[in-house]
């Protein structure tokens, strides 16, 4: 699970399909519905949100229910203990809104935390134990996204998440090989490995987990959001950071505030795209690596036609060189946000693409000079959910742990597991974190600042009217499966279920490798593209994408990938 590769078996049908390498109906149908629509990672989770619809909520009550379930029956992806994004789409105005709910440094944190007196990185510091957690966000940024505009009681959308922590739900292999491939730091927590094992020993699939100390935390959060920040939950986590050389304190938690900012917006052929800004960089480089495709005729060409996977990669070589370098807290430092979604800017790295691949050791980030000519006047680890409401009203939420079971630390008597997310910050320049990704100055550690995020909530409209929603969870790789939902959508005219089940490929800038799932492409459009130059590396397949799509007689149209164990609920 360590691996953002890991995935449960996949359907049979879908394995066959992939012989083909053509994206085809049999891959996964859709569900269709005419009013509401929820779309989460577990059934469980999209049932409560699905729940809150019917009793007259509206897209945020939805998610917010969806969440705290998810919180429950999918720990070790997200949960409370960590943060996320959050991107709202009202149908009756025209300016989205993003919530930025992410965990924060701590205010003890140092920029050089994790180096030792050599300045080397320490390993698994930033991903294990205490030191590697940042101070979490979920519940005040869904306490925050309600207040404003959830219609349903509060309590009333945390509790499916307590019946789910108190009565317990039936764990799949997934759950299984979660735990085993971070058992290591569970069995080193007391408190985790109460809460995952049974005093050490594995659950099997089918078995029951009951979370009786997460069920009474919820029922205080269902009372009284602002325990978690300032009430006995607050205190048991600083006093448990304490005796075991933690960082946060009262303090920390206490001043935790979510953040609205403004969406990043863009134009791709009809379409209108608005997905999260810095701190994520998954709209700045959705966005930048659209506008390198630009108005590349992809349905002519033909689906993974060796020149349009071409393209793909040398956009997203170019678009991951850029973020390594720029990309940050906004908070904190500048980040050129127009310039690298500018057209114009795009054009110019357009040219740069040749026939052949171009090594990656000669694809650097631009110089903040020529970038300035372009000012405009203006893991399975993680988990997304997709809702959609009868007025049209959308929301798409990723939150996440980071890393599968995050630190590994859970908080004795709360059930609190809580994230690793430090690991995100650029621990020293140019070394990679646990998914590979390579950060600079601009994601350097410092008190209070947010770490940089691939999440990618997305948004996107026609006409002023709500096309799609969707999102993924998988570290390095949720931008570049976001980018191929939505081509698969607006480009092949795929449905929903094609679009999130349809093979993938992934390129990072470094390490220099295209990545492609097993049977995702025929032999010879992979000896093309090994021609072209191109280091292709088979990896099981990744990421647990969903979506919703409205289709054009208004109903709705959502699949959740068959790569999870997630489900569409609609009625």
């Amino acid at each position: 699970m360590p691996s953002i590769f890991s995935f449960t078996t996949f359907p049979l049908l879908v394995f066959l399909a992939f012989f083909t390498a053509q994206p085809t109906s049999a891959l996964i149908q859709p569900l269709t519905s005419k009013r509401g629509m929820v779309v989460s990672a577990h059934p469980l989770a999209s049932q409560a949100g699905l729940e809150a619809l019917r009793q007259g909520g509206n897209a945020v009550d939805a998610a917010v229910a969806t969440t705290f379930a998810i919180s429950v029956v999918e720990p070790f992806s997200a949960g409370i203990g960590g943060g996320g994004f959050l991107l709202l789409h009202q149908a009756n105005k025209p300016q989205m809104k993003a919530l930025d709910f992410r965990e924060r440094a701590p205010l003890k944190a140092t920029k050089n935390m994790y180096l030792d007196a050599q300045g080397k990185v320490r390993s698994n510091i930033s991903i294990d134990g205490y030191l590697s957690v940042g101070v979490p966000g979920t519940v005040a940024g869904l306490y925050q996204v309600h207040r404003q505009h959830g219609k349903l009681p509060w309590a009333k959308l945390v509790a499916p998440s307590i019946k789910y922590a108190q009565e317990g739900f039936v764990v799949t292999e997934r759950f299984v090989s979660a735990v085993e491939s971070r058992k290591k730091p569970i069995l080193n927590n007391l408190a985790a490995r109460q809460a995952f094992t049974r005093n050490g020993a594995m659950y099997a699939a089918g078995d029951k987990l009951i979370q009786r100390d997460l069920a009474k935390t919820l029922q205080q959060i269902a009372t009284n959001p602002q325990s978690f920040y300032t009430g006995n939950i607050a205190r048991a986590i600083a006093s448990d950071m304490t005796r075991n050389g933690g960082l946060i304190t009262l303090e920390d938690l206490k001043t935790y505030k979510p953040i609205w900012r403004t969406p990043v917006c863009g134009n791709f052929r009809e379409a209108r795209i608005c997905s999260m800004p810095p701190p994520s960089s998954g709209g700045v480089h959705l966005l930048q690596i659209l506008n390198l495709i630009g108005d590349t005729d992809f349905k002519s060409l033909g689906w993974h036609n060796p020149d349009v996977l071409h393209l793909m990669v040398e956009a997203m070589r170019i678009a991951y060189a850029d973020r390594s370098e720029y990309l940050g807290d906004p908070d904190f430092v500048k980040v050129p946000v127009q310039q690298l979604i500018s057209p114009q800017y795009a054009a110019k790295r357009r040219q740069e693409i040749r026939a052949n691949a171009t090594p990656s050791t000669r694809v650097k980030p631009v110089d903040k000079v020529t970038l300035e000519r372009f000012t405009k006047a203006e893991s399975r680890d993680t988990s997304h959910l997709t809702v959609v409401d009868e007025q049209r009203n959308a929301v798409s939420l990723t939150f996440t742990v980071n890393y599968g079971f995050g630190s590994g630390v859970v908080t004795p008597g709360t059930g609190i597991l809580l994230n690793d997310e430090m690991d995100d910050f650029a621990a020293a320049p140019g070394v990679p974190n646990a998914y590979g990704l390579v950060g600079g100055e601009a994601n350097a550690i410092a008190p209070r600042k947010t770490p940089l995020s691939s999440m990618t909530p997305t948004v996107v409209t026609q006409n002023n009217r709500l096309k799609m929603a969707t999102g993924a969870p998988g570290g390095s790789t949720i931008i570049t499966t976001v980018l191929q939902v939505i081509l698969n959508v607006l480009a092949y005219d795929m449905n929903a279920g094609e679009a999130v089940s349809a093979p993938r490929i992934h390129h990072q800038w470094l390490p220099d490798e295209l990545r492609m799932q097993p049977f995702g492409l025929d032999t010879a459009t992979i000896a093309e593209l090994k021609r072209r130059g191109h280091t292709v590396i088979e990896r099981s397949p990744w990421g647990n994408a969903n979506a919703i799509v409205v289709t054009p007689d208004g109903k709705l149209e959502g699949a959740a990938d068959p790569r999870g164990e997630g489900s569409p609920s609609g009625y």
